[in-house]
């Protein structure tokens, strides 16, 4: 038995954002807007935006309300961000959104821990936890490459693993298949 509920009267401004009586955050979309513009907006995966909203078809229908699922608290996303600037300083955006992309491939392995802050933090992982950089303030362009790599994370590569040949001297590194190179960063399996 399938129960659905019809609120009435509850209208929202076209382009804005709410929060429902149940905590969920909605969205209204505006013309020009498409999914993968909402998704990267929020910094949620595409294919979790339209699974929560029963969009099969990609199309993103102006005025029509969607829900946009939780799926990393502001704390997490603000401590990858940080560590984004920090490793990828200099870099090109896309290589930016690829080492954001490394931390939550690492989530999806059994390989490393299962936490934001525990992938991040575990030991000889990130050159800036050792020097004290990923306390430094997140740029703008690090905020937004992380709700980038939220956006597209599934749909991606599976990067474990990136390095700066030119200023890494690890022997074990060299080893690892490199799947993308991107600015100076090598990104492997």
């Amino acid at each position: 038995m399938t129960l659905s509920v019809i609120a009435i009267g509850i209208i929202f401004p076209k382009g804005t954002t709410s929060e429902a009586s149940d905590g969920a955050t909605k969205h209204v979309i505006k013309q020009g807007e498409s999914i993968w513009d909402i998704a990267k907006q929020y910094g949620v995966p595409i294919a979790k935006l339209k699974e929560v909203n029963h969009n099969v078809n990609n199309v993103a229908e102006p005025g029509k309300t969607l829900i946009i699922p939780h799926v990393m608290n502001e704390k997490d996303k603000e401590l990858l961000a940080r560590l984004v600037h920090a490793e990828a300083k200099g870099e090109p955006y896309r290589g930016k959104v690829e080492v954001a992309g490394v931390v939550l491939n690492r989530l999806d392995s059994d390989e490393f821990p299962d936490t934001v802050r525990e992938v991040i933090y575990q030991k000889n992982q990130f050159s800036p936890v050792g020097d004290g950089s990923i306390n430094r303030p997140a740029g703008k362009d690090a905020k937004k490459a992380v709700n980038e790599a939220l956006a597209v994370h599934g749909y991606t590569n599976d990067a474990l693993y990136f390095w700066n040949p030119s200023i890494s001297d690890s022997k074990w590194m060299e080893k690892l298949e490199v799947i993308k190179i991107i600015g100076g960063h090598h990104f492997a399996i």
